[in-house]
């Protein structure tokens, strides 16, 4: 389904007004198509995933400077073929694979409760919400037990889990989505 492009503009100025639900538009919205530029690349899951994980974040991270002549989608594909040109270089080059972090260029996403997954996941009978959960691949199953159960920050869930803020912050957005989906397709 092709989205109107003036839609994808008013999305981008939301997001850089710091808004919750215009992060999670754009993350549905592009994430297939930034998952399967990377899946051709890597040709390993895991790999495109984390990918594409980091160039959500560092495109949420720097979406202040997004230019409105160039396509959305043509710079988040940017990022993430730069992202993994640095991994390869890093992984040629004996250091390790993991991207440096940058604690201090850390986006700032409000935590606004609830969002429409929050809500879904929260009315669920608990014993049935555990078998959607279970649904999940592991890490995504990791952040739901962390932020909901354990009830961390996401600043305990950075420490917990050894990752930048932002990488958080896109995984568990990933995670929630993913969860409603399977909730809504069980009981749609």
């Amino acid at each position: 389904m092709e989205i109107n492009p003036d839609t994808i503009l008013s999305e981008i100025e939301k997001a850089k007004e710091g808004k919750q639900s215009a992060y999670n538009f754009l993350l549905n919205t592009f994430w297939n198509e930034v998952y399967k530029f990377q899946l051709k690349r890597t040709k390993d899951e895991y790999e495109a995933e984390e990918i594409t994980i980091q160039t959500f974040s560092k495109a949420f991270d720097k979406i202040h400077t997004y230019k409105e002549q160039y396509k959305f989608n043509t710079w988040l594909i940017t990022i993430s073929k730069n992202i993994h040109i640095d991994l390869l270089r890093k992984k040629e080059s004996s250091i390790r694979s993991q991207i440096t972090r940058k604690e201090e260029g850390v986006y700032k996403i409000p935590d606004e409760n609830p969002t429409p997954e929050d809500a879904l996941i929260k009315e669920q009978n608990l014993a049935q919400l555990l078998r959607y959960i279970k649904m999940l691949k592991p890490h995504y199953q990791e952040m739901i037990n962390l932020r909901y159960f354990q009830e961390m920050s996401y600043k305990e869930m950075e420490e917990t889990l050894d990752e930048p803020m932002n990488n958080v912050k896109v995984k568990l957005l990933r995670a929630r989505r993913l969860l409603a989906d399977i909730i809504q397709k069980a009981e749609g």
